[in-house]
This record gives structure tokens, sequence and C-alpha cells, in this order.
């Protein structure tokens, strides 16, 4: 299967460059996944393509504020630091842009010294692992000194910093947002709630590999980053319970996505308590086990997202759709418009 075959046109004012005002506001397109048959809507009347007894499955990472912006100790020049994910103690792969300016030993000091990164290993395409010293607690400094990490495709500064951020994020680690989660206020998930649909949460700490373009012909030759998630013991068993009384899976998003069939995928079809890291490539022909529907935003041309999203819609609806997206104007990727998958 080519990466060509998951390319479309996408004219580049369509990639939402601000959060709308109101998080629920943004528009919903439903499609059926057994028709391809299409609806508009208005995402807070999700609602009614719910039913009690559902269970939506919300990915509860938080954001860091990972990107730094500091000076290279020896000669003072400028470099840009993107933290990945945390390897062991004060050690963290990171992208160092530009990377040539940091090699083994170098030292980089941010906010005029508070903290200090040591070049420790030096990895392919700009990554390094650095060492960080400082004093006090290091989520506290990096608050002080980090910003947020917007995708490369956004260029507009962004206002609020909690815009990206879930209203329910609460594990720190991940160097993006869950991007569908976004819709939702705590208003709309008591809404939810009320009507008897369950909500559960797993985590899965979004690395940079969400935004990597693949770069081989044939899809079946990419490598996904390895990603770091948990499912607890009460989601295995809510989802679980559900699954049994005949209600539907319904994950947010495609890091939920991929956390639930990863851990399917290890117990027989299964959802059990359990955390790893999971580097799943979820493609068309690959076999859903866990999740019956998906809420989630509109991707880029020939990126993982959509060829996951295909895998549940099918490759030729979910082009017929995105065709539809761009003729009526949705906006597209993180700050953009959603799409449920039903």
């Amino acid at each position: 299967m080519k990466v060509e075959d998951f390319d479309f046109y996408l004219p580049e004012e369509l990639i939402a460059q601000t959060p709308l005002e109101q998080r629920s506001e943004s528009r919903l397109m439903v499609l059926d996944k057994e028709t391809g048959e299409m609806t508009h809507e208005v995402f807070k009347n999700i609602i009614s393509y719910l039913q009690p007894g559902d269970c939506l499955v919300l990915n509860d990472t938080k954001v860091l504020p990972a990107r730094l912006y500091g000076i290279k100790e020896e000669t003072g020049a400028k470099l840009e630091v993107l933290l990945l994910k945390q390897m062991e103690g004060d050690r963290w792969e990171t992208l160092v842009k530009p990377a040539k300016r940091l090699k083994l030993g170098s030292e980089v000091s941010f906010g005029d010294g508070k903290l200090i990164a040591k070049c420790v290993e030096e990895l392919d395409h700009g990554g390094r692992v650095l060492e960080f010293f400082y004093e006090g607690i290091f989520y506290e400094v990096l608050d002080e000194l980090g910003e947020m990490p917007l995708p490369p495709y956004i260029k507009e500064q962004l206002e609020d910093q909690d815009r990206y951020q879930t209203v329910y994020a609460k594990e720190r680690g991940s160097a993006a947002a869950p991007t569908a989660g976004l819709h939702f206020t705590k208003s709309l998930l008591e809404e939810i709630k009320e009507m008897g649909v369950h909500v559960a949460f797993i985590t899965l700490h979004v690395g940079l590999g969400t935004f990597r373009p693949v770069s081989v012909d044939n899809i079946e030759e990419h490598d996904m980053h390895s990603e770091f998630y948990q499912v607890s013991d009460e989601t295995a068993q809510l989802i679980g319970r559900v699954k049994e009384q005949g209600g539907r899976i319904i994950s947010v998003g495609t890091t939920s996505t991929r956390t639930l069939e990863t851990v399917a995928r290890n117990h027989h079809g299964k959802i059990q308590s359990e955390s790893g890291w999971t580097d799943i490539f979820i493609y068309p022909g690959f076999k859903f086990q866990a999740i019956d529907g998906m809420i989630t935003n509109f991707h880029l041309p020939k990126s993982t997202l959509i060829m996951l999203v295909s895998a549940l819609a099918g490759k030729e609806p979910i082009l017929h759709a995105y065709e539809t997206a761009v003729k009526e104007h949705y906006r597209f990727f993180s700050f953009g418009d959603a799409m449920l998958i039903k």
C-alpha cells in the first residue's frame, strides 16, 4: 500500500491556526462507516449520536511546556530544545534545532542558568539525549521557562496556553495534545454522563512521531515511534462491563484508539490493566478488537493518522468525506473541526 494512496488536496488556509472561542461550537461531521452516509452537525450535538450504555474513552495526558530556548555555554549560540520523552531520572530524549551546534558533552543554559542541559548522546534526525541540572522541582522550573509545543503547521501564537490542553488533562508527559478531546467542555461531559453514557480514561503520552511525515513509499515499511501508555484496572473493568452489556466503545482520538487496540492485541481481544510502550501502526487491513466508533479531528494528507481512520471507515469513504470537508470549508488539524465515525 502506497503513501500516495492517502493524499488529497488540502488548501493551506483550512489548517486552523487558532482555537474557536467556544470549544464545543466546532463543526462535527458524522460518518456512518457501514453506509458512508455523512451528516453535518455542531460538536455539542454529539449527544444525539450517543446512547445510554455506550462508553467514551478519553486520553487524560497533559501537555508539557516542552519547548525551551537556550544559549550554548561555550559559544553563546541560540538553540531550541523540544522535550520528547523522559528516559530515566533527569535524562530526556529531545529534538534540538540546529542540532549540529550541540555535540556530545556540550552544555546549554536556559533562563540565565536556572536550568542546564548536557548532551550525553547524539541520535538521528536532530535527536539528542540531554541530562538536566537544576535546583528545586523539574516540572516547576519547566512551567516557568518552557512554552507549549504547538505543531509546526500552526504559525500563530496561542494567547491562552490552556486551550492546547483538554479540560480533563491530568497526567503530565505529552509533547502534543490529544486534540480530539479539545472539543469537550466540562458541562458537555456532565451532560453525556447524565444521559447514561460511561466515561473512561486511559493515558498515552503523545510523542512527536505524530507529526513526523512518512518517509517511505510503502506504508508497510514505516516505523512508528513508541509512546508510553497506561490503562487502569478501573477503566479495564468498565470497558469489559460495557462490552458484555452490548454497549459501544467509542474512543476519543487516535491516541485512545492506539492504546486500546494495543492492549486488546496483547490479551486476545480483552482490555486489561497494564502499562508499557506501544509502536502500533494502524492502517487499512487492520482488524479492530477494542473499539466500535471514534471521535477524531481532520488529519493531514499522507499522515499515519489518516491511515488509521481509513482502517476504521475504509479508505474510499474517508477520502470522499475529506473531499467533502474541503468543499464545505471544515477546519483541519489540531484546532480544527471533528469527525465521529460510528
